[in-house]
C-alpha cells in the first residue's frame, strides 16, 4: 500500500514538472506578444491584415470543434523561417461590445516556401498541414496554433477552441 502511494506521489510530480517545462516554452512568445493585446500597437508592429475565408467570414468556426477567432496577419513575417516569438498571425476573439481580445498566436509556412524534409515543428509538435482546396483559397501551407492567451481545454497546440465565440461574426 505504501509502496502503491510513493508510487502515485512520483508520478504527480513528474506530471506537474512536465507541466511546467511545457509552460515555460511559451514564456518568450507570451512576453514578445503581451502588448498585441493592444490591437493599435498589434497594427503598428504589421499585423494589419484581417484575414477572411473564401466565403469572407472573418470569424473562423468549425461546427463541434470550437472556434479559432479573427486573425490579424503580418505580412512582412511570411517567409520559411519560424520563430516562436514572431507569430504571422494574432488570433483575436470578437467581445460583445465589438472590441477583440487576443486569445492565440497562429504560425504559418507556405508548403511551397517550407525547405526542411519534414513539416516544421514549435514548441515540440509537428505544424498541421492545410491541403489545398482549403476554405481560404490558399496553396497548401502548415500552421499551428499557440492558445497562450486563453485556455484551451483541446490542448494548447489544438487548432479550435471550444471556449472561444465567434458570437455569429
Amino acid at each position: 500500500m505504501r509502496r502503491a502511494l510513493v508510487l502515485t506521489a512520483l508520478v504527480s510530480l513528474l506530471a506537474i514538472a512536465g507541466t511546467a517545462v511545457a509552460a515555460s516554452a511559451f514564456d518568450g512568445a507570451k512576453s514578445a506578444t503581451a502588448r498585441f493585446h493592444d490591437l493599435d500597437q498589434a497594427q503598428d508592429a504589421g499585423y494589419t491584415v484581417r484575414v477572411a475565408d473564401a466565403a469572407g467570414i472573418e470569424c473562423i468556426a468549425q461546427p463541434g470543434e470550437g472556434a479559432m477567432g479573427i486573425h490579424m496577419l503580418n505580412p512582412g513575417l511570411l517567409s520559411p523561417t519560424i520563430e516562436a516569438d514572431q507569430p504571422e498571425l494574432l488570433v483575436y476573439e470578437p467581445r460583445n461590445d465589438g472590441t477583440l481580445k487576443l486569445v492565440a498566436l497562429e504560425y504559418l509556412v507556405f508548403v511551397a516556401d517550407w525547405e526542411g524534409a519534414s513539416p516544421p515543428a514549435l514548441f515540440g509538435r509537428e505544424f498541421d498541414l492545410v491541403p489545398a482546396g482549403n476554405r481560404y483559397g490558399l496553396p497548401p501551407f502548415y500552421a499551428l496554433h499557440a492558445w497562450i492567451w486563453k485556455p484551451n481545454p483541446s490542448g494548447i497546440l489544438h487548432a479550435w477552441n471550444p471556449r472561444v465565440d465567434c458570437g455569429g461574426s
